[in-house]
């Protein structure tokens, strides 16, 4: 198809067309965010009638491995970026033979991989909790030494090296006599020992960089989790003006690093004694940003949108504070049982500042993400407040 007008350094105006490798939620409302400003979306995964597709003018089913679909794909698009960092780095690089790709491939490369982003981030200098990579279960038993002996010591946490998310492929090591079955239980060949960490709370910072390196950011979001999903996330943070601007730089400088051009997310501990700590980084919107959807000026889909096109960035301001609460598939089953019951949505829309999003996923399996609510207030606490008390009404409503 034809670029023209989509050199380097020329943005991509109305009309074109992106192409999103993933189509899940992300890739949805960035579809949603698009289509208001003119953009056409193509999608590209293994699944039909998947969320992104519902929204998408061309859904492509195809195997991220099959290297001809992507590139015949990319041939067909202005830009190409990703939803979910998991896309395979051949997949990645065969479409760049077609059209750019952003965030560039090196990016997808270093953050797909603990062991590579931990290399990272500590090599560039940014704060990170004690870590060793693990290759095998001797290496497991030798990191789990006290730290006067050079280990980690206990406890600890174990996390897969790769293709993990919401707490999957992660064991936690309360005593060295734990590493075997630890090590049976992330059941992989590669892996990152970390220190265990004792925090005040979790908390991210949802950067855009542009393709002029101009920066923008939503403000540091605090973020409670369920058995390691994301349960609750509030803006603006009750956090310190200085652990703020402390947050705010280093995803800025984390984004400048990596060069990046699109939307990253930094997710930190704050420990108790005020110390951040950088855990993930995520190369692409956020659970914990949906809230900007409702709650700012510019949604952290429509930045995506702006940075990938090399369009002037949006303003993040703050509307007003807000709390998003995620809707998992357990909600459908409100006694615990395989009996499927669809949740009775006008049960939350009786709160008039609460707003319901749901990504249009057919099985709602237990711990698996099938929309948010997110409501607005006065306060971040009322926010919060508003937001699990609509989100309870749902689970009182269950017939």
């Amino acid at each position: 198809m034809s670029r023209s007008g989509s050199g380097p350094g020329r943005p991509l105006l109305p009309g074109s067309t992106l192409g999103v490798l993933g189509s899940g939620q992300l890739g949805r409302m960035l579809a949603l965010a698009a289509r208001p400003m003119g953009y056409r979306i193509h999608v590209l995964s293994p699944g039909d009638d998947t969320p992104t597709g519902q929204a998408a003018d061309r859904e492509v089913v195809a195997d991220y491995l099959d290297l001809d679909a992507v590139r015949e794909f990319a041939d067909r698009v202005d830009v190409v970026t990703f939803e979910f960092e998991n896309v395979p780095a051949a997949c990645a690089e065969a479409a760049a033979e077609k059209a750019p790709v952003r965030p560039a491939h090196r990016v997808l490369h270093t953050t797909q991989n603990r062991i590579r982003e931990k290399r990272f981030l500590s090599g560039a200098g940014f704060p990170v909790a004690p870590f060793s990579e693990i290759r095998s279960l001797d290496d497991l038993e030798a990191a789990l030494a006290p730290r006067r002996d050079g280990g980690i010591g206990t406890p600890a946490v174990l996390k897969t090296a790769g293709w993990g998310y919401d707490g999957k492929g992660q064991a936690v090591i309360e005593t060295p006599d734990d590493a075997e079955a630890a090590w049976r239980e992330v059941a992989t060949d590669e892996a990152v020992l970390e220190g265990f960490i004792d925090f005040e709370r979790e908390v991210s910072v949802v950067g855009a960089r542009g393709m002029d390196g101009a920066f923008t950011h939503w403000g540091v979001l605090a973020n409670d989790h369920q058995d390691h999903i994301l349960d609750l996330s509030v803006s603006p943070a009750p956090v310190p003006p200085a652990v703020a601007e402390e947050a705010v730089a280093l995803a800025r400088g984390i984004l400048e690093e990596l060069d990046v051009v699109g939307v990253v997310c930094v997710e930190m501990f704050l420990t108790r004694d005020g110390e951040l700590l950088v855990n993930e980084l995520a190369p692409r919107p956020h659970n914990s940003g949906h809230l900007t959807v409702d709650a700012a000026l510019t949604s952290q889909f429509e930045q995506q949108l702006r940075t990938v096109c090399g369009l002037p960035l949006g303003s993040t301001e703050l509307l007003r504070p807000a709390a998003m609460a995620n809707l998992l598939g357990d909600l459908w089953h409100p006694d615990g049982t395989e009996t499927v019951r669809v949740p009775d949505w006008g049960k939350a829309l009786t709160f008039p500042e609460v707003k319901l999003h749901l990504y249009g996923k057919a099985e709602p399996r237990v711990g698996r993400k099938m929309g948010h609510l997110t409501a607005l207030a006065d306060t971040p606490e009322e926010a919060a407040e508003r937001a699990l008390a609509a989100r309870r009404a749902l689970n009182e409503s269950a017939p």
